[in-house]
């Protein structure tokens, strides 16, 4: 059993900045990546940021430079800065996991719960 829960979210006024962290936990035996997807009202839930187990990072344009993405390997999570907040990036912030729960065993895919982003004007 796996579980992926987020927490960090809120209410910030523009410009302002917040930190979001994803904790994996269960019977985990290794972490391909995770990664940061957002979804607006009456919009298709988009990807923001991923990093995978080497390291490497991915983040959409519209958040590069403003967003940074870390992970802590040894806690199973990882974390989204989130600076320079405007309006536009108010959502619901999703955590995505692709684990593989033993050494012969497929990957597999799982989300969180969600938390929620406002940023006031």
């Amino acid at each position: 059993q796996v579980e992926v829960v987020e927490s960090g979210g809120g209410l910030v006024q523009a410009g302002g900045s917040l930190r979001l962290s994803c904790a994996a936990s269960g019977s985990i035996f290794s972490i391909n990546a995770m990664y940061w997807y957002r979804q607006a009202p009456g919009k298709q839930r988009e990807l923001v940021a991923g990093i995978a187990s080497t390291g490497s990072t991915n983040y959409a344009d519209s958040v590069r430079g403003r967003f940074t993405i870390s992970g802590d390997n040894a806690k199973n999570t990882v974390y989204l800065q989130m600076n320079s907040l405007k309006p536009e990036d108010t959502a619901v912030y999703y955590c995505y996991a692709i684990i593989r729960l033993g050494p012969e065993r497929p990957f597999w895919n799982y989300w969180g719960q969600g938390t929620q982003v406002t940023v006031s004007s």
